[in-house]
């Protein structure tokens, strides 16, 4: 039997606050640098680090790996969906701009793409192809994922069975969420459980 332990978290609030950001590269603001402090335990012990390429998640990872000594991967598949044209916009300005268009992605997101946007079934599909990878690259190890709302969304939806269409509405991702899957693999097959999930 091997064990993995993957651990999950959200980024921290970003620049410019609440927004569809999506491809947009904001920092984490200072609030934001403080949440993903407070998410980290001095007994949490991880043998390495993967992580999205936006500025909002690697800046943290890169420090965090260096502070604990411990190898950091940067995987470009596990960066935020595309939002396309409501890049930078808030909910309300979405509205303002684009009428029913936020309803009906929050509604029925599989057959609505924003415009220029990513769809939902490709997102999921890049996603899963890059968390399977580093989960049977990293077998048996304890990882930390730092990542995005999204990305934790498309993972817990396959882990759990969640119906796509649900994926973005089913459960709530905060600013520096944590979520533990573990993965056992043994004769008999691949076992994976969601052990904690701490918005």
């Amino acid at each position: 039997m091997t064990t993995t332990v993957i651990d999950l978290i959200r980024h921290g609030e970003p620049v410019g606050g609440q927004m569809f950001r999506g491809s947009k590269d904001d920092p984490l603001s200072i609030t934001g640098w403080q949440q993903m402090v407070a998410a980290i335990n001095m007994d949490d012990r991880w043998d390495v680090i993967v992580s999205s390429p936006m500025a909002r998640c690697r800046r943290f990872a890169e420090q965090l790996a260096e502070q604990r000594e411990i190898p950091l991967h940067v995987d470009d598949d596990l960066r935020e969906i595309g939002f396309g044209e409501w890049e930078g916009l808030t909910a309300e300005q979405v509205q303002q701009r684009y009428g029913d268009h936020l309803n009906r992605f929050w509604q029925d997101s599989i057959n609505f793409t924003p415009p220029g946007g990513e769809a939902v079934t490709d997102f999921y599909q890049r996603v899963i192809l890059g968390f399977d990878r580093w989960q049977d690259r990293l077998a048996g190890q304890r990882i930390l994922v730092i990542c995005h709302g999204g990305v934790i969304r498309m993972v817990l939806a396959n882990v759990l069975g969640i119906a796509l269409d649900k994926s973005f509405t089913g459960f709530a991702v905060p600013y520096a969420c944590r979520s533990r899957l573990q993965v056992d693999q043994s004769e008999f097959g691949v076992f994976r459980s969601l052990i904690s999930h701490q918005p």
